[in-house]
């Protein structure tokens, strides 16, 4: 079936509406759910003591990298709902998890160094 040319995979503007909708309500309940986040990072932020710089960094760089990859998803999500064919569905999939897996290996690098530099000042002496 897919693999007849004349076959046209459409999708009825009503589920595309309800598709877009239900992306929009889980945006905003991750946009809730971001905001408590950072308020627990902060929180933890003020009682990490000897490292808090280095913690606050670090919690703000995961942070950041949660936000970048859930709006990241977000947008994928909003360009499946649009796709016109099973053909462009492939497509996007294929480039989001390419950049997310690229994206995933940059950021888990990020957050070694700092946490090394972390685990570093936690042991340092003071003077």
């Amino acid at each position: 079936m897919a693999d007849d040319p004349n076959w046209n995979f459409d999708v009825p503007t009503q589920m595309r509406q309800l598709a877009e909708q239900s992306v929009e309500q889980a945006r905003k309940a991750v946009d809730g759910f971001m905001t408590a986040a950072q308020k627990a990072v902060a929180t933890a932020e003020t009682q990490a003591g000897a490292v808090q710089t280095t913690a606050k960094d670090v919690g703000q760089k995961a942070m950041g990298f949660a936000e970048q990859n859930i709006a990241k998803s977000f947008d994928f999500a909003q360009k499946l709902v649009r796709a016109r064919d099973i053909q462009e569905m492939m497509a996007l999939q294929q480039e989001y998890l390419q950049s997310q897996m690229k994206a995933m290996s940059d950021q888990a690098k990020d957050l070694g160094s700092q946490a090394t530099k972390m685990a570093a000042d936690a042991v340092k002496p003071k003077t």
